[in-house]
């Protein structure tokens, strides 16, 4: 097997680049989303549950990161699980593959949280108009968090389809098997 191509979106992009898309793909989900709720539905919002909303939003990264490794499971053994911090205090829950998986199954395990999570989310908001902000808020923010994942796969679509993904310290490989 050989190398295609290495990518490391963050040494791509750089860290302010990643933080200001972020932070305006939340925004621009938030205003979207809040006043596509507040047209349909006129119900009055409540504050009630807000801290069914402050731990759904603690527990909201956490159970992003378990659903990128869901699809993983039958590979948990070429995983590894990391935790840091960033800024000192921040806590960063690291998956790095050992061992290459297949792009496909790599590309769902991408997309799988922003898919499931923002699904869940969205339903919620039209089932309980009047906690339809806490819902806004919680798919901005999820948003934000996918957009890392989402400038990946960006980069992954273009990659041969019979390829396989293999992280390393200089970020994903995309790794061609040998043409016989």
């Amino acid at each position: 097997m050989h190398c295609w191509k290495t990518i490391n979106v963050k040494k791509q992009y750089g860290f302010d680049r990643i933080f200001m898309l972020s932070s305006l793909l939340v925004l621009a989900v938030f205003s979207f989303f809040y006043v596509m709720l507040e047209i349909l539905h006129d119900n009055p919002l409540s504050d009630e549950r807000f801290m069914v909303f402050l731990i759904s939003f603690i527990l909201l990264y956490p159970t992003h990161k378990a659903i990128h490794f869901l699809p993983l499971i039958r590979y948990r053994n070429r995983i590894r699980f990391s935790l840091k911090t960033q800024f000192g205090f921040m806590p960063i829950l690291a998956i790095r593959i050992k061992e290459p998986v297949p792009k496909a199954l790599f590309l769902f395990a991408l997309l799988a949280p922003f898919f499931i999570i923002n699904s869940i989310l969205i339903a919620g908001a039209f089932m309980y108009p009047e906690f339809g902000h806490y819902f806004t808020m919680l798919l901005a923010y999820h948003c934000g968090l996918c957009l890392i994942d989402l400038l990946y796969i960006k980069n992954l679509a273009r990659s041969p389809k019979k390829a396989l993904i293999e992280e390393t310290e200089t970020g994903y490989e995309i790794l061609i098997p040998p043409i016989i």
